[in-house]
């Protein structure tokens, strides 16, 4: 007769995490544990199931071939055990989360993806706008949390990553000498379009303004059809743009931050918001 195996939830949710993030820090903070105890609860599944499902060295964690046959195994557990628990729960979190459109990355569509798994139970509502209406809509009572960057908003925050800025322009463009830089910029009320043209005016370079886009994709198309050169993210920007600052003479850019605000303490919105700031730092 087959030995019965009985798994732990949380155990093997410990092991899909450290899978995921390939890290059992980054694991380690997702979760909202230590690294110790995650590897209590790895130790244990493994010594359950018999098997090595994670291999770890000073530089590099990844799953074993046994792991890597258990892992769609596991995810299929955790879905399961995450349906009966929603069924039994008599409301559902509505979790309410703005974040500003020249802040959305890579990141979000990964963060998206684990809030999901986590908590099949949470209803999540995302909304992307410009970070004033967002940071009213939050005073308002409208919104649970908001991913803004630091210089659109002075009050205390959690940093998710370092927001750093470059001068980005398709490889063909060109500037004539003694011609006014031809510059794309997101809305007015952008704090990163204020910087730039500070920047510009400090340093006694001339501009002009020829391209005006809602969001970051509009000022993307701008410099990639040529327009113009544009103050950019680079944590955004794609590798198809050059960074010309040293080209073209213009002066550095000062760093930000990528910042989440939200005042809930509950235990699923806590869950929640340690799995948001987890991608973010995963990308930086």
């Amino acid at each position: 007769m087959a030995r019965m195996v009985t798994l732990d939830v949380d155990a093997v949710r410990a092991f899909v995490v450290i899978a995921d993030s390939r890290s059992f820090t980054r694991a380690a903070e997702s979760l909202g544990t230590t690294q110790g105890a995650l590897s209590v609860k790895l130790k244990r599944l493994e010594d359950k199931l018999g098997q090595r499902l994670i291999e770890r060295t000073p530089r590099l964690v990844r799953l074993s071939s046994q792991g890597e046959l258990f892992i769609a195994a596991a995810r299929e557990f955790l879905d399961a055990h995450e349906r009966v628990v929603a069924s039994l729960t008599a409301t559902r979190k509505h979790f309410k989360i703005g974040i500003g459109c020249h802040v959305m990355g890579p990141e979000v569509p990964t963060l998206l993806a684990r809030l999901k798994s986590m908590d099949p139970g949470l209803l999540i509502e995302v909304s992307l706008d410009s970070s004033r209406a967002l940071l009213d809509n939050y005073a308002g009572g409208s919104l649970d949390a908001i991913i803004i960057r630091t210089e659109d908003d002075r009050r205390d925050g959690t940093v998710l990553c370092a927001e750093h800025f470059g001068w980005y322009a398709a490889p063909e463009f060109e500037s004539p000498a003694g011609e006014s830089l031809r510059l794309a910029n997101l809305s007015p009320q952008c704090g990163v379009r204020s910087i730039a043209e500070q920047a510009l005016d400090q340093a006694s370079i001339p501009w002009t303004e020829v391209f005006v886009g809602g969001g970051i994709a509009a000022v993307m198309a701008a410099i990639s059809a040529g327009l113009a050169v544009a103050a950019f993210p680079r944590r955004l920007a794609p590798p198809e743009l050059v960074e010309v600052g040293a080209i073209l003479g213009l002066p550095a850019l000062p760093s930000s931050a990528v910042v989440l605000h939200s005042e809930l303490r509950d235990k699923r919105t806590r869950e929640a918001l340690r799995t948001i700031a987890s991608a973010f730092r995963e990308h930086r």
